[in-house]
């Protein structure tokens, strides 16, 4: 089996399982995507939702949020962690946001890699998920479960992951593909305990529950 051939098995197999995956973080505009992933590094989507509440209150406009004092913002949203930083790059994106582009996100991937605070993973994010284009989040469940799975050997680096995903899963499977591993990363192949090999829906295919030696693996 190639590792074409394994994708295509784990893309099937993770669609049956999880049919309505989605972005677990709530929004209902591309600007609020763009803070909230911001805000998601190194917390939960389930923290991010509840703190968001609280900024867009106060500040419900790309707009307003661009205006608002700095330190007003980190106030908000401390609870989410490294909060000086987090709310010195949402100020900045705003700015941005409201001085080149009109109060709208640019549905192109270089421009969005241009915004302060915005890497591959948040670009990716927003072209799948606000823009419908084809995008592979390479988040930290993705890059553990690919590399249980066998698809990349031992690579850890988030672009390299990607580049990797990009030449095995087809274009428009890779959205909705990087949102079911999240979903599996939390319910069955998880990090911080033991994965529960034996109620996955890919023990018989993955590398890491013991079947490497079925699996000869072509470029």
């Amino acid at each position: 089996m190639t590792k074409k051939e394994l994708a295509a098995l784990v893309v099937e197999r993770l669609k049956e399982e999880y049919p309505g995956a989605d972005c677990t973080l709530d929004y209902n505009e591309a600007w609020k995507l763009l803070v909230s992933v911001r805000l998601a590094a190194q917390c939960t989507d389930a923290r991010v939702n509840v703190v968001v509440k609280g900024l867009y209150k106060k500040y419900p406009d790309v707009n307003a949020l661009a205006g608002a004092p700095v330190e007003e913002i980190e106030e908000i949203v401390k609870p989410c962690g490294l909060g000086h930083s987090k709310a010195r790059d949402i100020s900045a994106c705003m700015k941005v946001l409201r001085d080149e582009y009109g109060g709208k996100v640019p549905d192109d991937f270089d421009k969005l890699l241009k915004l302060p605070g915005v890497g591959r993973k948040s670009a990716n994010l927003i072209m799948g998920d606000v823009f419908g284009k084809p995008a592979i989040v390479t988040d930290t469940h993705c890059i553990r479960l690919v590399n249980r799975m066998g698809l990349v050997d031992g690579v850890k680096e988030p672009k390299k992951v990607e580049m990797a995903l990009w030449k095995l899963i087809p274009p428009e499977e890779g959205s909705d593909f990087c949102h079911r591993l999240v979903n599996h990363g939390r319910e069955v192949c998880t990090a911080r305990t033991k994965p529960y090999c034996d109620k996955c829906c890919l023990n018989d295919i993955c590398m890491k529950c013991g079947v490497s030696e079925q699996i000869k693996q072509k470029e």
